[in-house]
């Protein structure tokens, strides 16, 4: 993809009426990059901060003003654009933000800057605790594969400002969207909002599961360029069910109901496995899920139901819809099959940085050699003994090993000590080996760790690649 700083009409506009006011962006991981990469090469006054000394080295040759906080006058700023990396709210407002606030200077990410500056772009924005990423790719697909013209960006690793939207106009913007971006966002709501799910994450961020909650819910309000706005949410949990009914109350959107748990008389569900279309009135069979080896299990019927409602009503026809499902290949580290050997599957799901995640992976697996830890989420494993049955044996990595030795102790659950991702996986596949003849099938090494990569890993990425790299170089026995 060229980028967005190929074609700069709209930025460079926008820069103009800045008046020559400096832009501060604090937070230079690859959104805030790209924030300042286009900003400045727009033409703006671009001063930078980060917590990271290391990070401003990417920008040394580019003459760009490192911000010092000590003696910055905050009020001299047009905005603060804020990686949402950084706490806002909790556990405590970082300085910068505090000193912006002092100033009451505006806050926001990268995302709402780029829908500032391109307001007439079409946007489908997609959340969720878990299955955000896998939805977000899979409604892009099924758009292109429909006829339109699609970009995907935001929290699925592509920075929103590395999107070419100005010499090929697309018809949809596909946004990832995290609850950090959300908060970020005091303006921006797309034309169709998605909520997939919602169980207890980043609390540590927002304080309590009811706020994570709050700050979710506000994508399904009005934006200020909104006139024909949809939202399509999943009913499935407690928090998804309250802020449906109070979509559906408040009557700002045309509100579609999703579900695989029950059997609806208006919008989309799963039956056992199969697809119903009750938008228009009478149900329509759409077709049988179960048969995508790429949407495999409940959590991805849920996430087909909401990306099938969002095409729909982007102008896609279901018949494409359905032939875009067919076609779907998946998406890495989301139960991605890495290798079969002797008829043992690995599976790299290293996306899965929660325990509500990683139910998912175990739910749709037998006789599971699960590899799991890393560094442990406020939640840890609770909950996960529901699925002791579908366990083989568990591999602990990372630094919450001890930690989970003591929970599986509690349960009587075994477990290996391994520390190290290279020692769970010859381990688990040794394990897996010698177990083939026994009931229950041959099984499958699974990498769905339940917690964040940090401890070892510079990303869930770095993680499921180094998975798939180990599990290549196994000799096939």
């Amino acid at each position: 993809m060229r980028g967005i700083t190929e074609d700069m009409s709209e930025i460079k506009n926008f820069v103009k009426n800045l008046n020559k006011q400096p832009v501060l962006v604090y937070g230079l991981g690859k959104s805030g990059s790209a924030t300042v990469n286009a900003l400045s090469k727009a033409g703006a006054q671009v001063v930078i901060g980060d917590d990271n000394p290391d990070n401003y080295k990417k920008f040394k040759c580019k003459n760009i003003t490192q911000l010092d906080i000590t003696t910055q006058d905050f009020s001299e700023f047009a905005y603060l654009i804020l990686s949402p990396g950084i706490p806002l709210t909790h556990p405590e407002p970082h300085d910068v933000v505090k000193k912006a606030q002092e100033a009451d200077l505006e806050i926001f990410c990268d995302i709402e800057l780029f829908t500032r500056i391109y307001p007439s772009l079409k946007t489908i924005g997609i959340t969720s605790t878990n299955g955000k990423s896998t939805t977000s790719a899979l409604v892009t697909h099924l758009l292109i594969g429909g006829g339109q013209k699609a970009v995907l960006g935001g929290n699925i690793g592509t920075p929103v400002f590395e999107l070419d939207v100005e010499s090929d106009p697309p018809d949809w913007v596909v946004l990832e969207i995290s609850s950090f971006q959300i908060d970020l966002c005091p303006v921006f709501r797309p034309d169709i909002a998605v909520i997939l799910n919602l169980t207890p994450d980043h609390i540590d961020r927002h304080g309590t599961m009811e706020h994570y909650a709050d700050v979710k819910e506000r994508i399904t309000e009005l934006g200020a360029h909104s006139t024909d706005a949809t939202a399509v949410i999943c009913t499935d949990d407690e928090h998804t069910r309250n802020i449906y009914a109070r979509a559906r109350d408040l009557e700002l959107r045309d509100v579609i109901e999703i579900s695989t748990l029950k059997t609806l008389s208006s919008g989309v569900y799963v039956e056992d496995g199969t697809l119903f279309d009750v938008m228009d009135g009478d149900a329509k069979t759409i077709g049988d899920l179960s048969k995508m080896l790429a949407l495999k299990g409940i959590h991805n019927h849920q996430n087909a139901a909401c990306a099938y409602a969002a095409v729909k009503m982007a102008g896609v026809a279901p018949a494409k819809i359905w032939a875009g499902f067919e076609s779907f290949p998946g998406l890495n580290h989301r139960q991605f099959p890495v290798r079969t050997i002797n008829g043992v599957g690995f599976v790299n799901d290293s996306k899965s940085t929660n325990a509500a995640s990683a139910a998912v992976a175990l739910g749709c697996q037998n006789n599971v050699y699960w590899i799991v830890g890393g560094k442990r989420k406020k939640t840890g494993l609770d909950g996960l003994e529901n699925f002791f049955p579908h366990i083989k044996h568990a591999f602990l990595i990372g630094e919450s090993t001890e930690e989970f030795a003591n929970w599986f102790d509690k349960y009587g659950m075994d477990y290996t000590r391994c520390f190290t991702l290279e020692n769970a996986v010859l381990k688990a596949h040794n394990m897996a080996q010698e177990n083939r003849g026994q009931p229950g099938g041959t099984g499958v090494v699974l990498l769905s760790p339940a917690c964040a990569s940090f401890d070892q890993y510079d990303s869930f990425e770095h993680r499921g690649n180094h998975f798939a790299e180990i599990v290549r170089d196994l000799p096939e026995e």
